[in-house]
């Protein structure tokens, strides 16, 4: 199709991780094929398009980030549209249609994209096509996929309809005739993908007759052998099919090595969130047993000589590294050990076919190698299909290629999910799996996401505790998997558990040599306040707390911070407070014993804990916290209905925040004498009245 019968539409994306914008680019480059023309903009780049004169449609891919909170950039045009004084026709011109990424895990699940959704709506505006909400939970090309193959159609429809109302029949038959080459348009792009797969199968063959036939007759032996696909084995109709794989993204960043050695960016420059302070760890205490099923650890932070400040119930984020083993490894596979201390310069590739290509914000335009994959790149994450897309260019084994073409194309999509995502595979993982994958360092810029803080709550108050942080953590396991021989530790608690070995192991060889104390390390945090999770402003208001395993750590600052306000106070009322705790076993990971002090000093009312793997717990006695609530039901009831209290759930949602919410469900049912719609329906309004609170996660 000629350029001037292209269609111009609006693509807007709003991300937080860089999801949503992967995906509006693949859109954008899929664009022309379909005869169209996007012009993309972050959703914050307010001064680079206008939706109050737009007359093109808009697309709109928006992720949701925390409970259920736009992504940072989309806060500003969040605002903006929810100003009350705009009129209900403010954007009764306005066609769209809007692709939300969210995560089932969490109860608000795409809140993000319904949240510009519904208030596009009561402005005026149009669907020209249906809304999408892609699940991260289950893998997000299983909406994204079809949405984006469905959009085409729909905008051809759109312009039709545009012409149409506009009064110009004569250029809609012209437009009609011209976009119905949509569908040839695609067959042409699945043919040229075939095609594709055999040249470089076909090259692969010419440049090397021994080993391709090698390959080929071991992988025909694997065939008979092997009747379960793995991550490196394939089996029919996958490894007998013609693919439909995507397009290779363009290329787009250079690196330049220099030999010289030189200073390395602060940290705190790593992040765009607020101040980053470097504070000493003063204190790790391991709270369960040796033989525990997880090891929870609670460490404390020296905050007096910085401004960082924090209410209970707020979260904070560590900076972390990537482990330095992987890191080596990685240098090594790369072929870049001897070059991890040199300087690169990181710039924009001239003539790059990307639209709008810059340096990702996270990768320093000057550093040393090993900084950008120690500090920068999330080598952990699991790989997108346009990685898988773009790592087949980097390998030389005509077997392996074939195997990561099917990973990232249509006919693999299960097999994606199961061996790679569902796996929790990375990079590393993948070079292992194909040894013969040599990607470049700009590769790895390209398509790896930044190294993310990691968040955890805060476990103490600053009026009991002056000048000093805590928070406690479970020292994450990834175990064996076929497609990963190795264990790991979490990227952040394993680093941290290993930083502060000498603090909870002290000996001769870590002690410092002036005070015969451990050697001090220091950690890079910063402030990431919980608009929700807080204490009732009023202390005369009842609560009630239901925190299992780590999910306990806010309420103890909660519980340090109203024991304070008693000291302080004496002549206020306050409310009564129940706490429900639950961990496996007593004698092992019952992780605060000082609970009783709590309750001994009258700062806390009610302490309800359960047992899930104690032997010697009775069979019809409560194991979980969610049972435990259902025993309450009455006065779970009276301090939510009658005496406008509220509820706190900490800890794992699935398997507890769930279960927690579908007993306040049947309570609020049994005690109101209410079906259980009904029922919901209050509960949601007190989710609303943000007295029904959770900090959760997946």
């Amino acid at each position: 199709m000629c350029c001037d019968l292209k269609r111009r539409f609006l693509l807007l994306y709003a991300t937080q991780k860089g999801q949503a914008k992967a995906i509006a680019e693949e859109i954008w480059q899929q664009a022309g094929t379909h005869g169209f023309e996007a012009e993309m903009h972050c959703i914050s780049e307010m001064d680079k398009y206008n939706l109050e004169t737009e007359k093109d449609p808009v697309v709109i891919v928006i992720s949701t980030t925390g409970t259920g909170d736009p992504p940072d950039t989309a806060r500003k045009f969040v605002k903006r549209i929810q100003d009350k004084t705009l009129p209900p026709d403010h954007f009764a011109h306005l066609q769209y249609g809007l692709l939300g990424l969210g995560d089932s895990e969490y109860t608000f699940f795409c809140n993000g994209g319904k949240t510009v959704d519904r208030r596009l709506q009561e402005l005026g505006a149009q669907h020209f096509y249906d809304t999408g909400l892609a699940d991260d939970c289950v893998g997000l090309e299983l909406v994204v996929d079809p949405w984006i193959d469905g959009l085409w159609l729909a905008l051809r429809d759109a312009f039709l309809s545009q012409q149409e109302k506009e009064g110009m029949s004569s250029n809609a038959d012209t437009i009609s005739s011209s976009l119905s080459a949509a569908p040839h348009d695609m067959d042409e792009l699945n043919l040229s993908s075939e095609v594709r797969n055999l040249k470089l199968e076909d090259e692969g063959v010419r440049s090397s007759n021994v080993l391709s036939q090698k390959s080929v007759d071991i992988h025909l032996a694997a065939s008979t052998r092997d009747t379960e696909p793995s991550l490196v084995h394939s089996v029919p109709p996958v490894s007998q099919s013609a693919l439909n794989i995507p397009a290779l993204p363009p290329d787009y960043i250079e690196v330049e090595f220099q030999d010289a050695h030189g200073e390395n960016p602060h940290l705190s420059s790593l992040i765009s969130e607020g101040a980053a302070f470097e504070v000493p760890v003063t204190r790790a205490v391991q709270l369960t047993r040796e033989d525990a099923i997880k090891t929870a650890l609670l460490l404390e932070l020296d905050i007096a000589d910085t401004v960082f400040d924090y209410q209970p119930g707020d979260a904070f984020c560590v900076i972390c590294p990537n482990n330095i083993i992987e890191v080596e490894e990685l240098l090594q596979i790369l072929g870049l050990s001897e070059k991890g201390d040199y300087l690169v310069c990181v710039k924009v590739k001239q003539g790059t076919k990307k639209k709008g290509a810059a340096i990702p914000q996270h990768i320093p335009e000057r550093s040393t190698v090993k900084f950008i994959l120690t500090w920068c790149l999330e080598i952990r994450a699991i790989p997108k299909k346009a990685f898988l897309r773009a790592l087949v260019e980097c390998t030389s084994d005509v077997g392996e290629k074939r195997r990561l073409q099917e990973l990232c194309s249509r006919q693999g999509a299960s097999d994606y999910t199961r061996f790679v995502r569902e796996s929790n595979v990375c990079l590393l993982d993948l070079l292992h799996a194909f040894p013969s994958c040599k990607p470049s360092l700009n590769l790895l810029i390209e398509h790896l996401p930044k190294l993310q803080a990691r968040s955890y709550s805060v476990s103490s108050s600053n009026l009991y505790q002056p000048g000093r942080l805590c928070f406690v953590f479970n020292i994450v396991e990834f175990p064996t998997c076929p497609a990963r021989p190795v264990s790991r530790k979490g990227v952040c608690t394993g680093w941290l558990a290993e930083l502060v070995a000498p603090l909870l192991h002290p000996n001769k060889n870590t002690l410092d040599a002036k005070g015969g104390r451990p050697s001090t390390e220091k950690i890079s945090i910063f402030a990431r306040p919980n608009n929700t999770f807080h204490l009732p402003a009023d202390p005369s208001v009842p609560l009630m707390m239901v925190g299992p395993g780590t999910g306990i750590s806010p309420f103890i600052g909660f519980l340090q911070h109203r024991q304070k306000l008693r000291e302080e106070h004496t002549d206020w009322e306050f409310g009564e407070t129940w706490l429900f705790f639950g961990c496996r076993h007593q004698d092992r990971d019952y992780l605060f014993r000082q609970l009783r002090c709590f309750l001994e000093n009258g700062t806390l009312t009610h302490l309800k804990v359960c047992f899930s793997r104690d032997s010697s717990t009775a069979d019809n006695t409560p194991k979980y916290v969610q049972e435990v609530v259902r025993l309450y039901a009455k006065e779970v009831a009276r301090v939510l209905l009658q005496e406008r209290g509220y509820f706190y759930v900490c800890g794992d949602k699935k398997h507890m925040a769930d279960g927690v919410s579908d007993a306040v469900v049947d309570i609020l049912s049994m005690e109101m004498e209410v079906d259980k719609l009904e029922a919901m329906k209050i509960l949601a309004m007190l989710r609303e009245a943000k007295r029904y609170l959770q900090d959760v996660w997946s």
